[in-house]
C-alpha cells in the first residue's frame, strides 16, 4: 500500500491552471456583455415589427385572452376536483396534500391573471414597443 502525498508545488500547479480559466471566463463574459450592449442599441431604436404588421397585435391579444381563459377554466376544474376528492378522503395527510394542491392552483391563476396586466403597465412605463401595441389584459 503506497501513500502518495501532494507537495506544495503540485497544488500550486493546480491553482495555476485554475487561474487562467477564471481569467478566460471573465474575459468571455465581459466580451459578451459589451457586444450585446453595443448590438442591442440599434435594435432598441427600431420600431417593433409586431406593431407594424397588419392585424398581428390583435391576433396576439386574442391568443393571450384565449390561453388565459383556458388556464382559468383548467384551474377551476382542478379546484373542483380537489374539493370533490377532499370530501372522500379519510387520511389527514391526504387532505393536507389536496389543500396544498388547491393552493398551488390558486397561485397559478393569480399569476396567470396578473402577468399580462403587469407586463402591459411595466412595459409601457419602460417604453417597450410590444406593450404599447399589444393588449395583454385578459378581461
Amino acid at each position: 500500500m503506497e501513500i502518495t502525498m501532494k507537495s506544495n508545488s503540485d497544488t500550486a500547479n493546480q491553482e495555476g491552471i485554475e487561474q487562467p480559466n477564471r481569467r478566460v471566463g471573465r474575459r468571455a463574459l465581459f466580451t459578451i456583455v459589451a457586444v450585446s450592449l453595443i448590438a442591442a442599441e440599434p435594435a432598441l431604436a427600431q420600431t417593433s415589427a409586431v406593431c407594424e404588421a397588419d392585424g398581428l397585435p390583435e391576433v396576439i391579444s386574442e391568443f393571450f385572452q384565449l390561453t388565459t381563459g383556458i388556464g382559468v377554466i383548467g384551474a377551476v376544474a382542478v379546484w373542483q376536483g380537489d374539493s370533490l376528492l377532499e370530501m372522500f378522503t379519510v387520511s389527514p395527510d391526504q387532505r393536507e396534500r389536496l389543500k396544498r394542491h388547491k393552493r398551488v392552483a390558486l397561485k397559478s391563476v393569480v399569476i396567470l391573471l396578473g402577468l399580462g396586466p403587469l407586463y402591459t403597465v411595466a412595459g409601457s412605463m419602460m417604453g417597450l414597443p410590444l406593450a404599447e401595441c399589444v393588449d395583454l389584459v385578459p378581461w
